[in-house]
């Protein structure tokens, strides 16, 4: 854009030049111009002329006249321009240059945007690899605590099981060997073991009737010592029934079985005295 503005000056300058040329040609042009007519008095002879006396005349006449010569004005050589076509082209070597550089500039730009965006896309998508990497294994941690939870109550379910079924096992044998202690006398030797040592401690106090009959709970912890006193039903009065408790709480220990199976904690005792 800039060298067709620049060519547009020589093209102006040569034809203001052909225009003032032309000009100068039209002002020293020698125009005819019109002479005023004095009327004039002729005194004439007519004379008659032969033809012949005529030509000299007509050719007379017929010369054309002069040329003027036209004397053409001398054309102003061009001014020489070559230094300012120089500078000129170097401003649009510079302006083409800086646009080169600035495209290659741009092109740097957009490939490190791209790169920036690229490396970007990069650490999102290892950073998502990365929680879902966490979230497998706290998934596989997850269920192998549960796995481990249901072993463990697998393992306990059956290890109750076992000593239920042991326990279930030693009552069985318990009762069985208590049964067979009864059947042979040893639960009933045991019990009048204790009702004889308690009623050998009971004193009666002196409101007490001739015949004394009193049911009392006895609880006992192994090796007879008596945790507590329930007195049931007796025939006497309150001085009776503190004198049963203080019988029974002064006879622990109270003996223990021959057979442990026979070992109760809540012992049913009938008392009676006779005085």
């Amino acid at each position: 854009m800039a060298r067709s503005s620049n060519n547009f000056a020589p093209i102006s300058l040569a034809i203001i030049l052909h225009v003032a040329l032309l000009a100068s040609m039209l002002v020293a042009f020698d125009w005819p111009r019109p002479q005023q007519i004095t009327p004039m008095a002729i005194h004439a002879t007519l004379v008659t002329e032969t033809p012949e006396a005529l030509k000299p005349l007509a050719k007379k006449e017929s010369e054309p006249e002069p040329e003027i010569p036209i004397e053409e004005p001398k054309l102003e050589p061009e001014p020489d321009n070559t230094e300012e076509l120089r500078r000129q082209a170097e401003e649009e070597k510079r302006i083409e240059d800086a646009l080169i550089e600035k495209e290659r500039l741009e092109k740097i730009r957009q490939q490190k945007e791209a790169d920036r965006i690229k490396e970007k896309r990069k650490q999102a998508q290892r950073k998502k690899n990365e929680e879902e990497r966490k979230e497998r294994e706290r998934k596989d941690a997850e269920r192998k605590r549960l796995e481990d939870i249901q072993r463990q109550r697998d393992e306990n379910e059956r290890i109750r099981k076992e000593l239920e079924a042991e326990e279930r096992q030693m009552e069985i044998d318990a009762e069985s060997n208590r049964l067979a202690a009864v059947n042979s006398g040893d639960l009933a030797l045991y019990v009048t073991m204790i009702r004889q040592k308690i009623e050998r401690n009971w004193n009666a106090p002196a409101s007490a009737g001739t015949e004394l009959e009193c049911s009392v709970r006895v609880q006992q912890i192994p090796g007879g010592d008596v945790t507590g006193v329930t007195i049931l039903s007796c025939n006497g009065d309150d001085a009776v029934k503190r004198s049963v408790e203080a019988a029974v709480r002064n006879s622990s220990p109270l003996p223990e079985p021959s057979d442990p199976s026979l070992f109760d904690r809540s012992i049913l005792l009938n008392l009676s005295i006779r005085q």
